[in-house]
């Protein structure tokens, strides 16, 4: 048993089709601003680097640090 944490990166476009796209990136810097973010965001934008099923991404539409703890409770017994 034990408890880890973890903290991820996940950034929300809006697509050229209406819906979203996210985009999620472990272990993001502590001091990392949402200004450098938004300049990186901005520029998968601008030179058009992914495209997935909804279309090219084409809006800022969200971005958040998730902290997350897992408690795992059960070590399954070792044959």
């Amino acid at each position: 048993m034990s408890i880890t944490n973890q903290k991820v990166l996940r950034m929300t476009f809006g697509t050229a089709s209406g819906g979203t796209s996210s985009m999620t990136l472990p272990a993001p810097r502590n001091d990392v601003t949402s200004e450098e973010i938004q300049t990186v965001m901005q520029l998968i934008i601008d030179k058009n680097i992914f495209t997935g099923s909804g279309g090219d991404l084409k809006s800022i539409q969200d971005i958040k640090i998730v902290d997350t703890t897992t408690n795992d409770l059960y070590d399954p017994p070792v044959a």
